[in-house]
């Protein structure tokens, strides 16, 4: 593995307008993505995890430029395309690509196979003649373990498993060097999850591909993350490799989630650590530490004064945490 960042994000933010009154005026902001950094290195795949509304398919879509970002950089491959104009932006279209939830919607269901997997190429004028577009839609549908001979099928005749494996190869048509994956799983049958993750994990390691893996559910994050951002309200609050998350969690927001996880311990009982209350509005998050208002273990200066984003492990083995009482927490997991 190459120890190269293909992606820095530094500072994003990406505040959604809330418009009112008789003249549309700003009113209020969301706080979607709120002062995000991370870096990702080539091959490596980074877990966004968090519940429902935290903002991490709205950092995925910002990074792709789907959504402008409000400020803060995007470095690709050390380019910042922070601010490229479209025209700019469209030779780096094909170095990241997306791979959607629901691979029903995702796919035009007026186009056959041959047709949806064609666009890319046509777009991009990346084939000299039909035949050699064929051939090449062809290969990828076998690369994503489906019959070449499907190729002018519809998506209704393929089963959700399928669907997303077209999906997939319509991602992988374009040699990416990026693929942004938005909840990928979350919509198939379990027994069809594994499969399509190992698909994944085969393909970065046969093509070197980096991923950013969306999901909530931590289960699969910790299958196939090499590190893991969690993600609360808008903001970073832990971020590490994979193993030390799930062996070592810091944050009391993380370590509620991987309390959550279903366990097999049959000699040893664990308790588990809920959160309390609800989810604050992105409108109007809490001051200080967004995660105060549902922490067991917050004091007042919690309500105060926000934590930063600092490492509580080494150069070599990174662990960032935000909370002002991380050095205290680590004698306190519950998992």
């Amino acid at each position: 593995m190459i120890d190269e960042y293909i992606l820095q994000i530094k500072n994003l933010v990406k505040y959604f307008p809330i418009s009112g009154g008789i003249f549309g005026k700003e009113i209020a902001k969301v706080h979607a993505v709120d002062d995000v950094s991370f870096s990702l290195k080539k091959g490596q795949t980074l877990g966004l995890v968090g519940e429902s509304g935290c903002g991490k398919s709205t950092l995925g879509r910002t990074i792709l430029r789907l959504l402008e970002p409000t400020s803060g950089n995007i470095v690709f491959d050390g380019k910042d395309i922070t601010k490229l104009s479209q025209k700019e932006l469209r030779p780096l279209r094909k170095e990241i690509q997306i791979v959607f939830q629901d691979p029903f919607a995702s796919l035009n269901p007026r186009m056959s196979v041959q047709e949806i997997l064609s666009e890319p190429f046509e777009i991009h004028n990346l084939y000299k003649n039909p035949e050699e577009r064929k051939n090449k839609i062809k290969n990828l549908l076998s690369e994503v373990g489906l019959n070449p001979e499907s190729i002018d099928r519809y998506p209704h005749e393929f089963s959700g498993g399928q669907r997303q494996r077209i999906g997939i190869a319509r991602a992988l048509s374009l040699n990416p060097k990026i693929i942004v994956c938005d909840e990928p799983v979350s919509a198939l049958d379990v027994s069809i999850q594994s499969q399509i993750l190992n698909l994944m994990m085969d393909l970065r390691d046969k093509y070197n591909l980096s991923y950013i893996f969306i999901a909530h559910d931590l289960s699969v994050i910790e299958h196939i993350s090499d590190y893991v951002a969690v993600m609360y309200l808008g903001k970073i609050v832990e971020y590490t490799s994979s193993q030390n998350l799930y062996n070592n969690p810091i944050h009391p927001y993380t370590q509620a989630l991987i309390s959550s996880i279903p366990r097999h311990d049959i000699v040893e009982k664990r308790e588990r650590q809920v959160i309390q209350g609800d989810v604050p509005s992105p409108i109007n998050p809490p001051s200080g530490c967004r995660f105060h208002t549902r922490c067991p273990f917050a004091k007042e200066k919690c309500s105060t004064q926000e934590p930063k984003l600092e490492n509580h492990g080494t150069q070599l083995s990174p662990h960032f945490v935000s909370c002002h009482f991380s050095s205290e927490l680590k004698n306190k997991i519950i998992v």
